[in-house]
């Protein structure tokens, strides 16, 4: 029961992350100010439940604030959210996702090289895939004026990979407190950008409310929640086997609504990458099961 509702959760998570690209999209603001503003009502959001709800039977706050992997999460994590949303205004939606779903690879890079987890054969073969999709993706990108939004993509993959590393040194406390805090950093790097690009009048209508409150307490707030809770029921391999669910429905939610079709290298590319991340979790755990 307790690995069933950890896998619901990631589930659910990963159902409410794909909607971003087609929230995002909704709003004709600073892909900064889109970013801070989910994150500001995130925040409070987050902030509101714990104060009802406690901890969670984690360590306790001014405990968990001296540690780095407390400030590791907070900020790569607040990266992560940032450079998406400007890619998502630079690239379409289906390069976006696909291209920073290539995170779980980078993750057992960083893994080695922070907490001295050594990548296994099965995760070096999946490396030279994702490349192997990056090339499709960029070869026709330099001249059509993508190569930096599909570059930002690949920067929130690699930060969304830090973020998981440092989330899961703090599998021991509440790694929620982790995400509060780049939701924080996140809200007020946007100060600034409010100053000098406050959306106009006309942009300040009820569909942009609904949608901001929306990505911040439902798409990104409460999947927050449903994350830090998800990760403390099952282990990462399982959780990666479920996140394809949110590359496949972001471009899907965008198609329907927008009409926004991905080009064939984007698809080729993305189907490259999601078997690079599946064909490696799955040898994966063949290998755990067989006590290698």
């Amino acid at each position: 029961m307790r690995e069933f509702s950890g896998k619901w959760a990631i589930v659910i998570t990963a159902l409410l992350w794909s909607t971003s690209g087609l929230s995002i999209k909704f709003l004709d603001w600073h892909p900064i100010i889109i970013a801070g503003g989910r994150s500001f009502f995130a925040a409070v959001f987050m902030i509101a439940v714990r104060l009802l709800f406690g901890s969670g039977g984690g360590a306790p706050l001014r405990r968990t604030l001296k540690t780095p992997a407390f400030w590791g999460a907070g900020l790569s994590y607040s990266a992560t959210m940032l450079l998406f949303v400007v890619a998502n205004k630079l690239s379409s939606s289906a390069n976006v996702i696909l291209l920073q779903y290539s995170a779980p690879v980078w993750t057992a890079i960083l893994a080695w090289i922070i907490i001295k987890e050594k990548p296994k054969p099965e995760h070096w073969g999946g490396m030279a895939l994702v490349f192997a999709g990056f090339f499709v993706f960029f070869k026709d990108a330099l001249g059509n004026g993508t190569l930096s939004g599909d570059t930002l993509a690949v920067a929130s993959g690699v930060a969304f990979a830090a973020s998981s590393v440092f989330l899961r040194m703090m599998q021991d406390g509440n790694p929620a407190d982790g995400l509060i805090c780049a939701h924080i950093i996140s809200a007020l790097f946007c100060i600034p950008f409010i100053i000098l690009y406050p959306p106009q009048p006309e942009m300040l209508n009820l569909k942009s409310a609904l949608t901001i409150l929306y990505m911040g307490f439902v798409q990104i707030g409460a999947a927050s929640l449903l994350y830090s809770y998800g990760m403390k029921k099952i282990s990462a391999m399982s959780a990666m086997l479920i996140f394809p669910i949110e590359p496949i429905l972001n471009p899907i939610w965008v198609l329907l609504v927008m009409n926004e079709i991905p080009p064939l290298q984007a698809i080729a590319g993305g189907a490259i990458i999601i078997f690079a991340v599946f064909a490696t979790n799955v040898v994966g755990i063949i290998r755990e099961r067989r006590g290698e």
